[in-house]
């Protein structure tokens, strides 16, 4: 799945730099569900005062490949952890977790971000999402 661009955004890129908050717009139209879910989990992170929050409920398959999508692109991760003012994690496709950011050195990110965490996290239904 690709960004759906505008001419006028595409016009824009030609010409020089775009601002994030364009680049984010075109992933909260193109990209719905995973915009929603990482803006949902953003939210809950903010107001639950966790040191993280994570998805474990598995999406439709246009939905993954949504999340995927978006995970898998370094500009569009980025924009979207600037915009949230978060540190997203991610080990399969559909298990993201939102970090505060800064937390590479924190106990709750090394573990997410782990190859035990990894592999623990494993599981038949999910080999081929």
């Amino acid at each position: 799945m690709s960004l759906t661009v505008s001419p006028a955004l595409l016009a824009k890129a030609e010409l020089g730099r775009v601002e994030d908050a364009e680049f984010v717009g075109t992933i909260r139209t193109s990209l719905p569900y995973a915009y929603r879910l990482i803006s949902e989990l953003a939210a809950e992170l903010a107001v639950e005062g966790l040191e993280f929050t994570d998805n474990t409920v598995a999406p439709t398959d246009q939905e993954r490949g949504q999340l995927l999508r978006a995970l898998a692109s370094d500009s569009i991760r980025g924009s979207l952890e600037r915009h949230f003012g978060i540190r997203l994690a991610f080990q399969n496709c559909h298990r993201v977790a939102v970090f505060r950011p800064g937390p590479e050195g924190s106990a709750a990110y090394r573990e997410f971000t782990s190859v035990r965490a990894q592999l623990l996290n494993q599981t038949p239904e999910l080999r081929d999402c």
